[in-house]
């Protein structure tokens, strides 16, 4: 069982038939029980980062997303659910993240339009199965306006607009996609195949 984390922030619809599209069973759930009985846990996301966590603490969800993260089960985040797997932002305020990955959540403090929103170019800065059915200047689809600064060692694909972005991060069974694979075309959908095969 597949199951996309439902903590009231925003585009699971369509993250759940992007999924679909790829060939990935997921059910859309905050109840306890599914979360512990997932194999692999989606974490969406769309807005800022402080209320996506106040959210997400009082579904009261949080331990068992560590246990399940614990149990070595993947956990990926998209957009806002990349960005909140790391330590902190300071988007509004300083923030905690769930800490699951070294880096720190910053402002695009860019002389280009922000929000970064559209399409982008992925660069590869390691080998990795996620990108296997890709090509490296690929384009995906960005909205946002902030970035994790300087990942630590997890730097799969990055982006440029202004700054080096993060685009794709991943530690063992933790991933994270910056971008919307679900609304980026037949390149995110290749992306979303080669999770399918992690999947297994």
């Amino acid at each position: 069982m597949n199951v996309i984390i439902d903590y009231k922030v925003g585009n699971i619809g369509s993250i759940k038939r992007g999924l679909n599209r790829a060939g990935i069973d997921a059910m859309i759930s905050n109840d306890p029980d599914d979360i512990i009985n997932a194999n692999v846990l989606f974490l969406p996301g769309v807005g800022a980062f402080g209320d996506a966590m106040k959210d997400l603490k009082d579904t009261g969800l949080i331990p068992l997303i560590r246990q399940h993260v614990k149990n070595n089960k993947l956990l990926i985040g998209i957009c806002l659910g990349m960005q909140i797997l790391f330590e902190s932002s300071s988007e509004f305020g300083y923030t905690k993240g769930l800490g699951f990955l070294k880096g720190e959540v910053v402002y695009l403090d860019i002389t280009k339009k922000v929000p970064h929103m559209g399409w982008n170019k992925l660069f590869f800065a390691k080998e990795d199965t996620l990108l296997k059915y890709i090509q490296e200047e690929d384009y995906v689809y960005f909205v946002h306006s902030y970035y994790v600064d300087h990942p630590q060692d997890t730097l799969v694909a990055y982006t440029n607009y202004g700054v080096e972005i993060p685009a794709i991060v991943r530690q063992e069974n933790i991933i994270g996609m910056q971008f919307h694979p679900e609304k980026s075309g037949q390149v995110g959908l290749k992306l979303l195949q080669a999770v399918k095969e992690l999947i297994g």
